[in-house]
């Protein structure tokens, strides 16, 4: 792809401005780190854009904030208070989806995860935002607590321009098969080798 151009161009009836613009599902995933943190990139852009944003984190416990969520948060009160940038909402399975009752109990994983689940493809299927990431998604895939066939199918049938980032790893190949762009973070030298700890600025 020199300079942003296709290698080809399919003959699929579309035009340039429509295939441009085309929603993406996107997965990164792999062993190394920095898989969250592209996700998170592409948010900020798309809060420059004035785009929605959802995030919904799937893993990660209530008590551990990292840095792009105070980041992220905080340019959605940038937002309510200025209309810079577009919206933000922020969300954790570890604290209890603050849409549900129960916020902050803990519940099953699994079940909380189908939880999570649902209320995504509810927002997906009623066009609530533009962007979502879906942090650690992978995870509740792989280990069976959501089906993956709902999740390719809902995908699939989401209206409007809703772009879906996925983060973990061992994505399901169902998955990587439903994506637009998928990216493997491989592990080539890292400070843990060497047994440094997690950093603050570099980890959260």
């Amino acid at each position: 792809m020199p300079q942003g151009q296709p290698s080809a161009v399919p003959d699929d009836g579309l035009t340039t401005r429509q295939r441009r613009n085309r929603p993406l599902v996107i997965v990164h995933t792999g062993e190394m780190k920095g898989k969250s943190t592209s996700a998170f990139g592409l948010a900020l852009r798309a809060w420059n854009q004035g785009w929605d944003i959802g995030v919904f984190q799937f893993v990660k416990s209530a008590k551990w904030r990292v840095g792009e969520e105070s980041a992220l948060r905080a340019l959605g009160r940038v937002h309510d208070e200025t209309g810079e940038g577009g919206p933000v909402e922020w969300h954790k399975m570890g604290e209890g989806w603050s849409w549900a009752r129960k916020k902050g109990t803990e519940e099953d994983h699994a079940t909380a995860a189908a939880e999570g689940w649902r209320e995504i493809a509810s927002r997906l299927n009623a066009g609530r935002h533009t962007m979502y990431v879906l942090d650690e998604f992978t995870y509740p895939i792989h280990w069976g607590w959501v089906d993956v066939d709902d999740v390719v199918k809902v995908l699939a049938e989401r209206p409007g321009h809703q772009h879906v980032v996925i983060t973990g790893r061992n994505a399901h190949p169902r998955l990587i098969d439903a994506a637009d762009l998928v990216l493997e973070t491989t592990k080539i030298k890292h400070p843990m080798d060497a047994g440094q700890k997690g950093q603050r600025g570099i980890e959260w």
